[in-house]
């Protein structure tokens, strides 16, 4: 039975830890395919093109749009992310599980198009933690902060339209709950139905094949 890559969408309020996640789980299972995004947005310290994110100008990123060169783009915080569709569904057809980690209102617009995707989202072990994160990170201004408090208000209202939920307490936890609920998936029969009816078929073939005086 081939195995066939799933789509997988992770998203959570900024400042949860959803970059360190998916560092952490990539980097200690192989299989994972982690889409690189494309934003408008200027580079934090550290952050490098074509590593964290691909950084578009505003000009550059609606070209994208032009072309339908993304899966899914939305504007958050004044600012333009989106996923480049070439690499994403090149990885499926090879098999890999591929992982979208995107905002809400992109990841709302992939399960309109695919309703197979697998909706995960990363929550905080309460707002105090979250509120401590976001300012922790020393990257941006107190108004900016504000905005994206106001904004996980929004995207609270919108959380029971993922499949599930990850707790971002303690790391390596997360890492493992988050490994084992994508691995099951891949035996869920909805994603198995031609493997289950090419049994059936042989299992009718046989029977028949049995039966005394019945004619194939």
């Amino acid at each position: 039975m081939d195995r066939k890559g799933i789509l997988i969408v992770v998203s959570g309020y900024s400042g949860v830890g959803k970059g360190t996640l998916m560092k952490a789980l990539t980097a200690r299972y192989g299989q994972y395919a982690l889409s690189i995004s494309a934003t408008t947005r200027e580079p934090r310290e550290g952050e490098a093109d074509g590593r964290e994110y691909f950084f578009k100008t505003k000009e550059e990123f609606e070209e994208l749009i032009a072309q339908e060169r993304l899966i899914e783009y939305a504007s958050f915080c004044d600012h333009y992310y989106g996923t480049p569709r070439d690499y994403v569904e090149e990885q499926l057809e090879q098999g890999r599980d591929v992982i979208l980690e995107i905002e809400q209102q992109g990841a709302l617009k992939v399960k309109e198009k695919n309703p197979d995707v697998l909706m995960l989202f990363v929550m905080p072990p309460d707002t105090e933690t979250l509120v401590k994160r976001l300012r922790g990170r020393g990257t941006e201004p107190e108004k900016v902060i504000q905005q994206r408090l106001v904004q996980a208000v929004e995207e609270s209202k919108h959380v029971d339209q993922y499949d599930y939920m990850i707790v971002n307490d303690d790391l390596e936890r997360a890492v493992e709950e988050l490994h084992h609920l994508i691995e099951s998936q891949h035996t869920m029969i909805n994603r198995n139905l031609d493997f289950v009816r090419q049994i059936q078929k042989d299992l009718v073939l046989l029977a028949d094949a049995q039966t005394p005086g019945k004619k194939n």
